[in-house]
């Protein structure tokens, strides 16, 4: 059966009797760019110009003092695309792709610009649609706008894909075969660089006023961070400044996948501009201007990754000060996850050294991390000081429900922050008892007054730092 069905293509047709393919026939194939690998339309790379770009600093948001209310990250974001879109519609080479979810997600700023791009029949109550338009978003497709977008790319664009946290993992198989194209071909020389895959993940897992469980799911940087180090990164910039120096790094960068997660509701603002440049560019450090270690050694470190999460620190932060003013307290910020990797596993990798010198070798280290909380586990298991890290993040709980109580049933909030220090602070004697169970009363006043009033608590609601 096998020698008849390859004497079926008739070999002594093609081949001489050396088995070489005969010349007549080697000629027909294309050469020099007419070949498939080498069409420049197929790299786009050679193609590829740069994007005109605003200072992202001109979009800054006021910070007097730490802790001042904003309007949602997204929100702020949403001007700085604007003006890109505005700035490149002349070369017609950046779009941004959403799954119908660009006012949900925080990006309203766009159709003061730019239009969905639509070409089929209208009628009287749409909004935003146009055959010229620069935002596709016409459709819930999340693998439709992940196809666009890479296809965009391939073809030396520029582009953003926006979507909902929880159902970016539609495209999951197609992330995977984008991001092993990018390592493999990084090492071709005939093949050029191409504009980043950017993902931008609002609508996240903290915030579920009106979604609930179906709508939380933070694993697609787990996915994520499977592939290879020299193509994946994964940032959480807590703040709306922070949120404008990462996407602008973003789109600046070339042959990465750069995954950045970021809130659009209104949420407390904790850097100026400056600082925040700062900040984004090392990655993570210690926020000096919330921590009390500067003259004594740290008795416990409150770290955090991701806005909610960030808040929720600095507000039990707040609380160990406030009740237990001996303690000695650093505050680590990380805005670049992979910044908790070896440096011999990832390129932006901490040294053994300077990861020691941020979460030092023998203290507790209270954790509070946006997505599950095993992954930080993950990347930092080798690190001096890994058996004392303590991670809370996303376990699955939660529904249609309070800002505040998201956190609370997934133990990610002040109150549980605070009590997991002290059990693990035995120098914090009674008076660490006793707060602890004024702390566990507070969770019982929480439930009772959210069931009543189906809000979270004025305190909690009008929190602010101080």
């Amino acid at each position: 059966m096998l020698e008849d069905w390859l004497k079926s293509y008739r070999p002594e047709e093609l081949f001489d009797k050396h088995g070489r393919l005969l010349a007549e026939l080697a000629e027909l194939a294309p050469t020099g760019e007419r070949r498939m690998g080498a069409n420049p339309h197929a790299n786009g790379g050679i193609l590829l110009r740069d994007l005109r770009m605003p200072d992202f600093q001109d979009y800054a948001v006021d910070v007097p003092t730490p802790g001042v209310r904003g309007i949602g990250d997204t929100h702020v974001l949403g001007r700085f695309l604007r003006d890109v879109a505005t700035l490149n519609g002349k070369q017609r080479n950046f779009r941004i792709f959403v799954p119908d979810e660009t006012l949900s997600n925080g990006l309203e700023a766009l159709f003061e610009v730019t239009q969905r791009q639509w070409d089929a029949a209208t009628v009287a109550n749409d909004e935003f649609l146009a055959p010229s338009g620069r935002v596709l978003d016409s459709m819930l497709s999340e693998h439709q706008c992940e196809g666009w977008l890479e296809g965009y790319l391939l073809t030396g664009r520029h582009g953003l894909f926006n979507c909902y946290e929880a159902f970016i993992h539609i495209i999951d198989s197609m992330f995977n075969q984008h991001a092993k194209w990018l390592k493999v071909t990084a090492h071709l020389p005939w093949r050029r660089k191409i504009a980043s895959l950017n993902y931008l993940l609002a609508s996240h897992v903290w915030r579920q006023d009106h979604n609930g469980f179906t709508h939380q799911d933070p694993g697609f940087i787990d996915h994520v961070v499977n592939k290879k180090a020299e193509v994946v990164r994964v940032y959480f910039p807590p703040d709306a400044n922070c949120l404008l120096s990462v996407m602008d790094h973003c789109l600046r960068s070339r042959h990465y996948v750069n995954v950045v997660i970021a809130g659009k509701h209104p949420a407390p603002q904790w850097l100026s501009m400056e600082a925040a440049v700062k900040h984004c560019t090392q990655g993570i450090s210690i926020w000096q201007w919330a921590s009390n270690d500067q003259e004594a050694e740290t008795d416990v470190v409150m770290a955090c990754c991701g806005d909610v999460p960030t808040l929720e620190t600095l507000a039990a932060v707040s609380i160990l000060r406030e009740h237990l003013p001996d303690l000695k307290i650093r505050v680590v910020n990380v805005v670049n996850l992979m910044k908790l990797q070896p440096q011999s596993e990832h390129p932006h990798g901490l040294s053994d050294a300077d990861f020691d010198t941020i979460f030092t070798k023998d203290k507790p280290v209270i954790f509070a991390f946006h997505a599950y909380p095993w992954l930080i586990h993950r990347l930092t298991y080798r690190r001096t000081n890994h058996d004392n890290f303590h991670v809370r993040g996303y376990k699955e709980e939660g529904t249609i429900s309070t800002p505040f109580d998201m956190t609370v049933v997934n133990d990610l909030d002040r109150f549980h922050l605070v009590m997991d220090a002290i059990d693990r602070l035995p120098q914090t004697g009674d008076k660490g008892s006793y707060l602890k169970q004024q702390l566990k009363d507070k969770l019982v006043e929480h439930r009772q007054y959210i069931n009543q009033y189906g809000r979270d608590m004025p305190e909690i609601r009008d929190w602010m730092w101080r």
